[in-house]
C-alpha cells in the first residue's frame, strides 16, 4: 500500500500544529518519521487514520483520495496505528483487550473462547512474550502492556502499521524481538511508519527517513545517504554536539546506602551504595526488578525488609511522604499517570510538590509561588505560554522538565530517575542530561534506571545490573560496555565470560 499526504494543515485553537506538511510511504518499506516533540509527527498520523480532521491538504492511498472519519474506517482499509499513549482497559484481561470489538463468534453469537485463546497465544509466542492471556492488564508492567498493544495490531491483516515510540518501554532483548517481527512484516509487503527518538533504532531498522520541524516538512532521505548528525540538524536546525555532555565527576563520600533489601517473590538481598555527586546507572531486562527496587526504597512497596541509610543514619521510608521528608525524590517511569496532573497547570504541578517552600503558616505565598515557577520555567527551558499552561498541552520533553522542576526544588539529597528520557526527543534529552549533571555537581546522589543501554553507559559513573531480583554486578565506568552489561543482565558472570 502506498500513502501520500500533501499540503496538510492543522490548527488547534489558533495554534498551527501542521503547516503544509507532507509524507510519502511506499510498499513494503520501514519509513522513519522524526522530529522534536511537538513537531507534528503524531498529529499527521492521526489525520491519516481519522482521529483528527485536516484543515487543508490531500491524503492519497494507492493513488485515490481518501478521508477516514475514524480509526475503525482506517483499520478496515488496512491501516493500524499503535499509539504512544497506551490504549488498554486495565480491568480486563489480556485476551479481552486484544479481542475487544473483534471477538471470534460461534453459532448464535457466542464467543469462541478456545479459538480466541489459541490466536492470542500464537501472536504472543511470535513476539516472544510470556504472559498469561487470562491475566488482567493492571497486573502487567508498562513494557508488557506495550507488547500487548503491538500484539493487538498484529491480529489485524494490516497493510500499513504506524508505530509511535513502540520500544519506549521495552528492553534491549524485547526490542530485538520486535525488530525481527517488523522485518518479517516488511518481507510480506507490509509498510511500517516508525516514529522514534532512538537514533540507533532508526539507523538499524529503517529504509528512509522523513523529518518534520515545527509542523513543516523538512525533507526525506535514504538512511544509507545520511548520518546521525545530518538527522539532528534536520530536526532542530543546528548541530547538537556530543549526545552525552561531558561531566567532571567530583564524587564525594558515600551519602546513601541500601543493605539487604528484600521483598518476597520480587527481589532479594539488594545492597548498594551511592556517593554524593555520583550518577549510578541501573540496567536489567524487563521484569528484572529494577523499578520495584526503586519503588521499595521510596516506600511504595509492601512487605519490604532491610535497611536504608542516608548520611550514615538509618532512615525509615514507610511511605512516599516519609521518603520525601527524608530527602529522597523519585521521577517515575510513567509521567502521564504518576508524574503529573495532566489537566492542571505547570504552576499547580510545581507548587504542590513544594508547599513547604512557598507556604507560611499553611497559606501559599503568591509571590514566592510565582517566583519559584518562573525560575523553574527559565532554568529548565520549559517551552510554554506561561505558568498557567496546562501540562496536557505540553510536548513530552517539556512535560518531563516539569516533573524535574517539581523535584529539584524540594532539594533532594538522593534523586531516583526511572526512565528519565522516555519518549523525549534528542534536543530535550540533551537538556535533561545537562540537568542531571548540574544536580550531580551540586552533590545530589543520582540513581538512574534506563532501558536505553547507550544512555546508561553514556551518563553513569558506575552501572549496577539487576537480573531476576538480584544485583549481579556493579561495574566501574571504564569496564562498562554493552557486552558486560548484557552478560550480567542475563545472569552471567564476567569472570567466566
Amino acid at each position: 500500500m502506498q500513502i501520500e499526504m500533501r499540503g496538510i494543515d492543522k490548527s488547534f485553537g489558533g495554534n498551527a500544529v501542521l503547516k503544509s506538511a507532507g509524507f510519502l510511504l511506499d510498499d513494503g518499506e520501514i519509513h522513519a518519521l522524526m522530529g522534536e516533540n511537538g513537531a507534528g509527527k503524531s498529529t499527521l498520523m492521526k489525520i491519516l487514520t481519522g482521529v483528527y480532521t485536516k484543515d487543508a491538504g490531500t491524503v492519497l492511498v494507492d493513488g485515490k483520495e481518501v478521508c477516514y472519519n475514524n480509526p475503525q474506517e482506517a483499520e478496515k482499509a488496512g491501516i493500524v496505528f499503535i499509539h504512544q499513549e497506551l490504549n488498554v482497559l486495565f480491568d480486563l484481561t489480556v485476551e479481552e483487550n486484544m479481542f475487544l470489538g473483534k471477538e471470534i463468534k460461534k453459532a448464535f453469537g457466542v464467543c469462541d473462547k478456545k479459538a480466541m485463546r489459541k490466536k492470542v497465544k500464537e501472536i504472543l509466542d511470535m513476539l516472544g512474550v510470556k504472559i498469561d492471556p487470562g491475566q488482567r492488564m493492571d497486573e502487567l508492567s508498562i513494557g508488557q502492556q506495550q507488547m500487548i498493544e503491538i500484539a493487538k495490531a498484529l491480529m489485524v491483516d494490516a497493510k500499513v502499521i504506524i508505530m509511535d515510540e513502540p520500544t519506549a518501554a521495552l528492553t534491549q532483548s524485547e526490542t530485538e524481538v520486535l525488530f525481527e517481527v517488523v522485518n518479517s512484516l516488511r518481507k510480506k509487503g507490509v509498510s511500517i511508519v516508525y516514529i522514534s527518538h532512538r537514533m540507533e533504532e532508526i539507523f538499524e531498522l529503517c529504509d528512509r527517513i522523513t523529518v518534520l520541524r515545527d509542523g513543516s516538512y523538512i525533507g526525506t532521505k535514504k538512511i544509507s545517504e545520511i548520518d546521525m548528525n545530518d538527522v539532528v540538524k534536520m530536526m532542530i536546525g543546528r548541530e547538537i554536539g556530543e549526545r552525552y555532555p561531558a561531566r567532571e565527576s567530583a564524587i564525594g563520600d558515600v551519602i546513601f546506602e541500601v543493605k539487604n533489601l528484600n521483598c518476597p517473590g520480587v527481589f532479594e538481598n539488594v545492597s548498594f551504595q551511592v556517593h554524593a555527586g555520583e550518577v549510578l546507572g541501573v540496567s536489567g531486562l524487563m521484569g528484572s526488578g529494577r523499578t520495584e527496587i526503586m519503588q521499595a526504597i521510596f516506600g511504595n512497596m509492601p512487605n519490604v525488609t532491610g535497611d536504608i541509610y542516608l548520611n550514615c543514619q538509618i532512615i525509615k521510608n514507610k511511605n512516599p511522604q516519609q521518603a520525601i521528608a527524608n530527602g529522597i525524590g523519585f521521577i517515575t517511569e510513567d509521567r502521564k499517570v504518576e508524574g503529573l496532573m495532566l489537566e492542571e497547570s505547570i504552576m499547580k504541578n510545581i507548587s504542590l510538590a513544594n508547599l513547604g517552600r512557598i507556604s507560611k503558616n499553611g497559606v501559599i505565598q503568591k509571590k514566592e509561588e510565582q517566583d519559584l515557577v518562573k525560575r523553574g520555567i527559565e532554568e529548565l527551558k520549559i517551552k510554554c505560554f506561561g505558568p498557567q499552561h496546562e501540562c496536557n498541552n505540553l510536548s513530552g520533553g517539556n512535560q518531563q522538565k516539569v516533573v524535574f522542576a517539581k523535584w529539584i526544588y524540594t532539594d533532594p539529597k538522593v534523586l531516583i530517575l526511572d526512565e528519565p528520557t522516555r519518549g523525549v526527543d534528542i534536543g530535550a534529552k540533551k537538556e535533561i542530561y545537562n540537568i542531571i549533571n548540574e544536580l550531580a555537581a551540586k552533590g545530589v546522589a543520582i540513581i538512574m534506571v534506563s532501558s536505553e543501554l547507550p544512555e546508561v553507559l553514556g551518563m553513569s559513573d558506575r552501572v549496577m545490573v539487576v537480573s531476576e531480583g538480584k544485583i549481579t554486578g556493579i561495574i566501574n565506568k571504564e569496564d562498562a560496555n554493552q557486552e558486560n552489561v548484557m552478560i550480567l543482565a542475563t545472569g552471567g558472570d564476567l569472570n567466566g565470560k
